[in-house]
């Protein structure tokens, strides 16, 4: 098996989100990037799925495509898994978790074919066979065409490993490293949060203003493949220093527990020298000196009924304060209530595709600078 070889590399979007992504794997310079349903494609070696798990804030996951053929019954499929050569990409010390999927196929029992999978694997390499494994092929058939696929990340990407303490309902980091990138954030102004929970814009902002990677602080299921090479793999980690930099990125919150949350974060993520959190009302929020730059906030939704009336005034009061004291600045709002983004009364821009937030669809409303 060349380390070399080229692959289909499909990474996982959060749904709503693929254009951002794809945004960012080109500006990556991941080779033939392109959108497709759920996620965006590109085309590399091995090296380039460990770079795109490293690297990339936006996607979920990093699925490499080892290889497919056709099969119209199980016994086929049975007898073609048995000549896959497992033994390239899988070894026979690992355990492995199989995971099927079959749509307008006459294999139609993914259950059925997933077996055959673990039967090959097990029999032809050795390779324990279990549900909790941390390293997972995917069989995916459609059209009778059986693909099979690993998932190098193991963990989703969201989990950077270095944020331990979490408020609740938070926004995960793949979402706001997006939503960050559709507000025009480049790393180049500063950003405040004035509902920041345990700081998760705030600290994505930082990231990327120092060029931190979001995938240094843990582990890959790669790491457990038959290609792995150890030593390539830490040249790619290499950290480049961190530029001197006067940016600063601001949360803040009402919330004690909070704000204790988000500097425990900023401090584990190695971003406290360029953030600061501090507890305080909306109503007592002001704009920090020096360049204009992003306010970007998730406020709550309001599941419970009730809720609206209490939180029409909350985001009229944002409204209000952001119009009076943040001229200049750009604003985005992630809720799933486009009338409550409305009881803020500011310009806002036409909004984009709709995210799926762990069920809840949200969206993004933006606005230009304000007057």
């Amino acid at each position: 098996m060349n380390t070399s070889d080229s692959f289909e590399i499909f990474l996982v979007a959060t749904p709503g989100l693929e254009a951002p992504l794809c945004e960012e794997a080109i500006q990556n310079g991941f080779a033939e990037a392109h959108k497709v349903a759920g996620g965006v494609n590109c085309r590399g070696d091995w090296s380039e799925a460990w770079r795109a798990n490293l690297c990339l804030r936006g996607a979920n996951k990093v699925l490499v495509r080892i290889g497919s053929f056709p099969a119209v019954h199980l016994a086929q499929l049975d007898k073609r898994a048995r000549k896959f050569p497992w033994s390239d990409f899988l070894r026979p010390d690992i355990p492995i978790k199989v995971e099927a999927t079959s749509r307008k196929s006459r294999i139609y029992h993914a259950g059925a074919a997933r077996q055959r999978i673990e039967n090959a694997i097990s029999e032809t390499l050795g390779a324990p066979i279990s549900s909790d494994a941390k390293l997972r092929v995917l069989l995916r058939i459609e059209k009778d065409l059986c693909t099979f696929s690993i998932d190098t990340s193991g963990e989703p990407l969201h989990k950077r490993g270095h944020k331990p303490a979490v408020a609740k309902a938070p926004m995960r980091e793949t979402m706001a490293a997006m939503f960050l990138r559709e507000c025009g954030f480049d790393g180049t102004e500063p950003v405040v949060d004035p509902m920041c929970g345990s700081g998760t814009f705030v600290i994505e902002a930082a990231e990327i203003a120092l060029g931190l990677q979001p995938g240094r602080s843990r582990q890959f299921a790669f790491e457990d493949l038959a290609s792995f090479d150890a030593q390539a793999w830490q040249s790619l980690c290499q950290d480049t220093p961190s530029p001197e930099m006067t940016l600063r990125f601001y949360g803040s919150d009402r919330n004690s527990g909070a704000i204790e949350a988000a500097s425990a974060n900023a401090a584990q993520a190695g971003v406290s020298h360029v953030t600061q959190f501090a507890q305080r009302a909306v109503s007592d929020i002001k704009p920090p000196e020096g360049k204009a730059g992003l306010v970007i906030v998730n406020p709550p939704y309001g599941a419970r009924i009730g809720d609206e009336k209490r939180l029409r005034s909350l985001y009229g009061s944002l409204g209000k304060v952001l119009m009076s004291r943040f001229s200049g600045r750009r604003v985005g709002i992630v809720t799933s209530n486009p009338s409550l983004a409305r009881s803020t009364r500011l310009p806002l821009l036409p909004t984009g595709p709709v995210v799926d937030h762990g069920g809840t669809k949200i969206k993004l409303h933006r606005t230009s600078a304000l007057p």
